[in-house]
């Protein structure tokens, strides 16, 4: 396992947690390159391996990349095809902030050498991992659940008009996992409706690696999770406690629920 690149905890039970955009370090070579401001790494997804330790305790296990996604988005196809036509997109290798502006200077992205290179440097060793952990699962427990984990500002009028709710289930419009399984998420968010807003494939529909690993006809279930950082956390990105408590029901829920879900 390539222990520079990634952690991979290992669960008990047929579910998966993957948290691609968790990551915060830019390797020292490549910080001349971006902005200055690009080295806070604004756009990560706060805190979720603390958030989401609950599902480690109740046997999930647990995929944590240690770089940014302004390195490489782990949640984007190799190809880099864009993920939501006809909206403003981040790319493979990000060339903008979620804000819209550059996020390197004297506009000199990586070339596709250098995307290649992070290709199979820091992306490869992640989906090698999440493929060889789901078939693991599968054979283990008949069939493997993917919890794809992740967190956003509610309000990017670059990337989105309006203000997102709180919890956004992505399900690749219900080709990611069985529709039972679908509906069942969709339930469990309606039972937490008083405490946070809600939608099922609105804007996020799922990445990459929801709708590339969801084959539920083969036993592979995978859903993707965008949630706001104010459900969690106070500006900038500090862990809020009492926030978390209030939508952490929700989110155990979820997972026991994938856990538990037969076919």
């Amino acid at each position: 396992m390539p222990e520079a690149i990634l952690a991979l905890h290992r669960g008990t039970t047929p579910l998966l947690v993957s948290l691609p955009h968790v990551g915060t370090e830019i390797p020292p070579e490549m910080q001349a390159g971006f902005v200055e401001r690009a080295l806070a790494v604004e756009d990560t997804d706060w805190h979720l391996e603390s958030l989401y330790a609950f599902a480690r305790a109740l046997g999930a296990g647990m995929l944590v990349p240690r770089h940014s996604r302004y390195v490489i988005d782990l949640n984007r196809p190799p190809e880099n095809t864009p993920m939501y036509p006809g909206l403003n997109n981040t790319e493979l290798c990000p060339t903008r902030f979620f804000s819209g502006e550059p996020l390197y200077g004297d506009g000199r992205p990586p070339d596709d050498a250098e995307v290649a290179r992070r290709v199979a440097v820091y992306w490869r060793p992640y989906h090698d991992a999440i493929a060889a952990e789901l078939e693991r699962l599968r054979a283990a427990h008949g069939r493997a659940m993917l919890l794809d984990g992740h967190s956003i500002q509610a309000e990017l009028p670059w990337l989105f008009e309006g203000r997102l709710p709180d919890l956004n289930l992505g399900t690749a419009g219900g080709a990611s996992c069985a529709p039972a399984l679908r509906e069942r998420l969709a339930r469990v968010l309606a039972a937490h409706a008083g405490e946070h807003t809600h939608v099922v494939d609105g804007r996020f529909k799922g990445g990459y690696i929801t709708r590339h690993y969801g084959r539920p006809a083969e036993g592979v279930h995978a859903v993707q999770m965008e949630m706001c950082w104010d459900c969690y956390m106070t500006p900038p990105h500090d862990y809020d406690e009492t926030r978390a408590a209030s939508v952490l029901p929700a989110l155990r829920a979820l997972a026991e629920t994938l856990i538990g879900w037969q076919p």
